[in-house]
């Protein structure tokens, strides 16, 4: 299947990162934790998918996303760490070429992602916990990042909005 095909068929919608998503899991457990204002479910899933021409620019969550390599392309997840230090994960199913197919990207650090095959597109699904809310979401422009991190201009200049949304 291509990528128009797994928009279609999962029902997927535009993300305001970039890329598209469907919800596919939520907890029916919930609870309050010190870290985020009000309940939140244990942990929420979605159904992620990035095209070559997509960028997921940019952002933070206040809790730990797990990544999973579901079809297509291998993704590479840049992170920027709550210390300011830069890497990147490969999520994909090639172990031997040093691609993993689970990633974990900490609550707190920025992050976005690419797929790097021209023409391609990579369909991951996504676990966050505690459960995904709008209200922990923060999507950032170059200008904000780099007044924190002006050693990553260069990564920071394509995942980063000009303007926000």
């Amino acid at each position: 299947m291509d990528a128009e095909q797994w928009i279609e068929f999962l029902q997927m919608e535009e993300h305001p990162e970039g890329g598209y998503y469907k919800s596919s899991f939520t907890s029916e457990d919930g609870m309050d934790f010190q870290s985020h204002k009000g309940e939140r479910p244990l942990y929420t899933s979605i159904y992620f998918l990035l095209r070559s021409q997509d960028l997921s620019h940019f952002h933070r969550l206040k809790s730990d996303e797990l990544w999973y390599y579901h079809a297509g392309s291998a993704l590479t997840v840049h992170i920027i760490d709550e210390d300011g230090a830069y890497r990147q994960e490969r999520l994909g199913i090639a172990i031997v070429d040093g691609e993993k197919p689970q990633v974990l990207v900490p609550k707190g650090s920025i992050f976005g992602s690419t797929v790097d095959r021209e023409d391609g597109f990579s369909l991951v699904g996504c676990m966050v916990a505690p459960g995904f809310d709008y209200n922990d979401f923060e999507l950032f422009t170059q200008k904000q990042l780099k007044a924190d991190y002006p050693q990553h201009e260069e990564i920071i200049e394509r995942l980063a909005y000009t303007e926000l949304p």
